[in-house]
């Protein structure tokens, strides 16, 4: 037997599958759902899924896009200035 997520539900595994794991013989069910979660968040599916969920017009793709490179500016120059020795 094989786990296939397809969307956001599990199913048998059929030929669109974005991540699979085969159920070894006698393996206990418990054990293959945590290596099939391992494999989806080792490859970013998740993510992916959730990316993929609505449409964003290019202009709000834009803004995102440049909020978040805001947002990570503001974080490193916070950093770099808690790393710096005080100057008095």
């Amino acid at each position: 037997m094989m786990l296939c997520l397809v969307g956001a539900m599990f199913f048998p595994c059929t030929e669109d599958c974005l991540a699979e794991v085969r159920l070894q013989e006698g393996e206990p069910l418990e054990n293959a759902l945590r290596r099939f979660k391992r494999k989806v968040q080792t490859e970013d599916i998740i993510k992916e899924v959730k990316r993929h969920s609505y449409y964003l017009k290019p202009g709000e793709k834009r803004r995102v896009k440049q909020a978040l490179a805001r947002k990570r500016a503001k974080k490193k120059s916070r950093k770099d200035r808690d790393s710096r020795p005080d100057r008095d």
